[in-house]
This record gives structure tokens, sequence and C-alpha cells, in this order.
């Protein structure tokens, strides 16, 4: 992968270490992102409004098709990494393996974890971590309509 924004675990680690020592405050999200859109730029643009850096955990490929089935990702992980990287307000991009992104909080340890507003707060996979050390947890509001599946769905009845 090309993308600066596009990180290993490890190396990330190291820049939100540095990025805290400056006082920056990291907001972490995760998510499949497979066929971006409106809805998605949205929830990213006021994530990145949550604090000063926004990392996101891409969930890779096998975690997308276990997570949404046979016949998904329809955009394979390291293109996903790159379109997400090209939107000015997202920082930098990791990709997990695991079906959820607790390991990943666990090692970036973000000031602000945040997610849609299609999830409840206890259930948002590493909220009571991030909140032990004084974090917060952060929902945001859906666009209503908007989703990856009605696209998929309306390309299906073409």
């Amino acid at each position: 992968m090309s993308n600066k924004k596009i990180k290993e675990i490890e190396e990330l680690k190291e820049i939100v270490e540095e990025l805290k020592r400056e006082g920056k405050k990291i907001v972490f999200t995760n998510g499949c992102f497979d066929i971006l859109h409106i809805g998605h730029i949205n929830y990213l643009r006021e994530a990145k409004n949550k604090g000063d850096a926004l990392i996101i955990g891409l969930n890779n490929d096998a975690s997308v098709k276990k997570i949404k089935g046979q016949g998904r990702p329809i955009i394979p992980q390291n293109e996903r990494a790159e379109i997400l990287a090209a939107l000015e307000f997202v920082d930098f991009v990791t990709i997990f393996e695991e079906e959820t992104p607790l390991n990943l909080i666990k090692e970036i340890k973000p000031d602000v974890l945040v997610k849609g507003g299609d999830w409840k707060k206890e259930e948002v996979v590493g909220s009571d971590f991030v909140e032990s050390y004084g974090g917060k947890t952060v929902l945001i509001p859906l666009v209503e309509g908007k989703s990856t599946s009605l696209i998929i769905e309306k390309i299906g009845r073409l």
C-alpha cells in the first residue's frame, strides 16, 4: 500500500504515543466500510470533530465475510484502506483480522471511541475498556436510508 496514512499496528502505536505526548486527543472507530457512501462520509467527518487524530480500524476481508456473509466484501481490503486514507479528515487506517477491534483498541488506547447510532453504548466493543481510563464512547447518528447493504440491493434490482 502506497498511502502514508495506512499503518501496521506496531508503527501506529508509536505514532499514537507521540501524538498523546503532544497533548492530542485520539479518536478511534472501526468498520467494514465496503462501498463508501454519504453516510460513511458524514459519520467519519463527525468522528474527526471529536478529537485531533482520527484512526480507523478496518476489518480485513476474512472478517468482513464472517460478519456480512458470502459475497462480501465487494471492495478488497487494500482498496478500502486506500479509499478511506484519501479522505482529508482521516488521519490513519490500520487493517485488523479479528471479528472485533478489541485487541486494536487495547493497543491504541484512544481517548474517544466512536460508533454509529445503530449501536447501544453497552454493545460497543471496547467501550468499558476505554471508559476505564477516562476515555469516552460517542454514538453518532446515522444518515437515514444510507447503507452499503441498500446500495447492493439496489444494484441487484438493475
